[in-house]
């Protein structure tokens, strides 16, 4: 296998990966967008009506950038919402954490108020960062094997 083929997969797995978290995460928050706007207010880092409303959306705005990942299609630009959104969640959480607040992220439906020993913020801070760096690398290099992009 040549280096550039290599590349090439690596990417694939990247952009399949990324694309289906954030796909799966709107996919499980679409059928309960009230939920989503309880966990987006439960950060307490919008004001309350905003929240709300960025509650809403998020669910579809996964759902589009997660479909547009996994079909590799306009890669360069969904990798770089991917990544600006995973990196928005990793601010949230991370600003819950210093803050104190004990709250389910709400990244895959759920969200609002937990007990302090049922969080998981490294854990979710792991992935999310690593699903930035993934989204980074497809910015970079947005070329992989078996994309749509190359199709049209």
């Amino acid at each position: 296998m040549t280096r550039e083929r290599g590349l090439d997969l690596l990417g694939t797995l990247l952009r399949l990966v990324l694309g289906g978290v954030i796909l799966v995460a709107g996919a499980l928050k679409v059928t309960n967008l009230g939920q989503s706007a309880l966990a987006v207010r439960a950060y307490q880092l919008l004001p309350y009506d905003l929240a709300g409303y960025v509650g809403y959306a998020l669910p579809i705005i996964e759902i589009v950038i997660g479909l547009l990942l996994v079909l590799g299609l306009f890669t360069r630009m969904s990798a770089l919402l991917g990544a600006l959104l995973m990196l928005a969640f990793v601010i949230g959480i991370a600003s819950a954490w210093a803050r104190g607040l004990s709250i389910d992220c709400g990244c895959f439906g759920g969200g609002g108020t937990i007990g302090a020993e049922q969080t998981a913020y490294p854990l979710e801070l792991s992935r999310d960062v690593a699903l930035t760096l993934a989204g980074a690398w497809l910015v970079r290099r947005p070329h992989t094997a078996y994309a749509l992009d190359d199709r049209i």
